[in-house]
C-alpha cells in the first residue's frame, strides 16, 4: 500500500496528518478539555423514543437559525421498546441497555421544536415511511435555504450500502409550532470511489456517511464535509514515517495500527444547488492513529478554518488512545495545512470515570458544543450505568488561536439560535 503522500498524487491538494506522535499528546482530564460530570439524576426529552446525533437547522455559513422565533433540531430517533419481549430480561424487567444498542437499526430523521432554545417538543418524522430508500436514516445535515422556508436535508441512507443524499422540503409555522412538509423526494448525491474513499467491498468495517455542506466564506464555492475511511484493501495500509511523526525512543512500534484508517472527506458541487458534487482527497487522514472521525464540521473564525470531529476510545489504533469526544485541528485556508488543536487534537473529552457520558458532539459557531448522553454511572464502581438517549448539557468553549478552553456550562438541550428568519 502506498503512503499518503504518495496515494493522492499530483491532486488539488494533499491531506493533512493527524499523527501518533500528535495522538500521544492527547491528555485525558485535563480540565480545559473535559466535559463535566454529567449528573445520573439528567431529564428526558421524551419516555417514547430515544435521540442521539443532534442536528440543528442551520444556515450555509453553519449559523444556527430558528424560523419565525421558533428553534428547530433534528435528531436521530428510535422508538423504546419497553413492554416488547425480546427486550425483556429473565427477571421480567425491561433491559434498556440491549434496546438502546440497538438503536442505530431502526434510526430515523425526527425534528423537535422550542421557543426557548431548549425544552424541545417532538415534531415528528422528517420523512414518511418509504421515502427514504434504505432501512436507516443516518447523521446529516438540515440547510434552511431562503425566507420561504426550503429546507435542505442531507443524510446518510444506509442499509444496503452508503449513501449521500439529500431531499427537499420546507417548514412551514404557526403560533402554536412547527411542521416539515414535502420531504418526499430523496435524490443520492455520491458514494465511496475504492480510490479515494474506502468501500464495503474493500473492508466491511468501512465507513462513509455525516454530510455537512458549507460555502467557503473565501471562494464562495459549495463544499461538503463528510466521514471516511482511506480507500485500499482493510490491513493493505501503510503507516510510513510521515504517519508516525515525531515519536520518542520506544515509540516506533506501530502494532497493528494499519487498521485504523480514518479520514475526513470532502467534495465541491458542480452546481449551484448541490445536486452534482466531484469528490476531493480528504482533508485530514488518522491513518495508524484512529478509525473513525465522524461528523466533521467547521466553524469559520478569525480568518482560520477550525476543522472539527468527534472520536471514540475504542476505534483508536494500537498504542494510541484517548477519550470519547470532540477533536479539532485549524488551517488558515480551506485545504490546510492542518494542526492539531491544542497539540494533540482533543478539544472536549469524557472524564474518565465517566468513560461514555456524551458522545456525537457539534461545535457552534458561538462556541457552544452540544451532545446526547449516551450512559452514565450510578455507583462509585461504575458497574451500574443509566442509559440517557437524551440531550446532554450544553458547554461553551472558547477558541483562542490553535488553543481551546472550557469556560461554562448551560442546562441540557441548550442550543440557541444564532439568527432568526421570518419567513415570507
Amino acid at each position: 500500500m502506498k503512503s499518503n503522500t504518495e496515494k493522492f498524487g499530483k491532486t488539488p491538494h494533499q491531506p493533512s496528518l493527524w499523527t501518533r506522535a500528535d495522538a500521544l499528546k492527547v491528555h485525558a482530564d485535563d480540565p480545559t478539555t473535559t466535559q463535566p460530570l454529567v449528573s445520573a439524576n439528567f431529564p428526558v426529552l421524551s419516555n417514547e423514543v430515544f435521540i442521539w446525533d443532534t442536528m440543528p437547522l442551520r444556515d450555509m455559513g453553519g449559523n444556527i437559525t430558528s424560523v419565525d422565533g421558533w428553534s428547530v433540531i433534528f435528531t436521530l430517533t428510535a422508538d423504546r421498546h419497553p413492554n416488547d419481549p425480546q427486550y425483556i430480561d429473565e427477571n421480567g424487567n425491561y433491559d434498556i441497555t440491549r434496546d438502546w444498542n440497538d438503536r442505530h437499526g431502526r434510526a430515523k430523521m425526527y425534528y423537535w421544536f422550542s421557543r426557548t432554545g431548549k425544552d424541545w417538543k417532538l415534531g415528528g418524522r422528517v420523512m414518511a415511511e418509504g421515502v427514504s430508500p434504505t432501512v436507516r436514516e443516518w447523521a446529516g445535515t438540515p440547510i434552511l435555504l431562503n425566507e420561504q422556508g426550503e429546507v435542505d436535508l442531507y443524510y446518510t441512507a444506509v442499509t444496503p450500502g452508503a449513501t449521500i443524499v439529500k431531499v427537499r422540503g420546507r417548514v412551514v409555522t404557526t403560533e402554536h409550532g412547527v411542521s416539515m412538509v414535502g420531504f418526499e423526494k430523496v435524490k443520492p448525491l455520491f458514494e465511496a470511489d475504492g480510490k479515494m474513499y474506502q468501500t464495503e467491498a474493500q473492508n466491511p468495517f468501512w465507513g462513509f456517511r455525516d454530510p455537512w455542506p458549507f460555502r467557503d466564506p473565501n471562494d464562495g464555492k459549495l463544499y461538503m464535509l463528510f466521514e471516511g475511511n482511506v480507500a485500499g484493501e482493510r490491513g493493505s495500509h501503510k503507516v510510513g514515517k510521515a504517519e508516525i511523526g515525531d515519536v520518542p525512543p520506544g515509540y516506533e512500534d506501530v502494532g497493528n495500527s494499519r487498521f485504523q484508517t480514518a479520514c475526513v472527506g470532502i467534495a465541491v458541487a458542480r452546481d449551484e444547488d448541490g445536486d452534482d458534487w466531484e469528490m476531493l482527497p480528504p482533508l485530514l487522514t488518522a491513518v495508524g492513529v484512529n478509525d473513525q472521525t465522524e461528523r466533521p464540521h467547521f466553524v469559520f473564525q478569525d480568518g482560520k478554518y477550525y476543522l472539527f470531529t468527534i472520536s471514540h476510545t475504542f476505534t483508536y489504533a494500537d498504542g494510541v488512545t484517548g477519550p470519547d469526544g470532540v477533536y479539532g485541528f485549524v488551517a488558515d485556508s480551506l485545504f490546510g495545512p492542518y494542526v492539531p488543536l491544542n497539540g494533540s487534537g482533543l478539544v472536549l473529552g469524557n472524564p474518565s470515570s465517566q468513560p461514555f457520558q456524551t458522545y456525537s458532539h457539534c461545535v457552534m459557531p458561538n462556541g457552544l458544543v452540544t451532545s446526547f448522553i449516551d450512559s452514565v454511572p450510578t455507583d462509585e464502581s461504575g458497574t451500574q450505568i443509566r442509559i440517557g438517549g437524551t440531550e446532554a448539557p450544553t458547554v461553551e468553549i472558547k477558541i483562542k488561536g490553535q488553543q481551546t478552553f472550557v469556560v461554562a456550562e448551560y442546562d441540557y438541550g441548550y442550543i440557541p439560535p444564532m439568527l432568526d428568519v421570518t419567513l415570507k
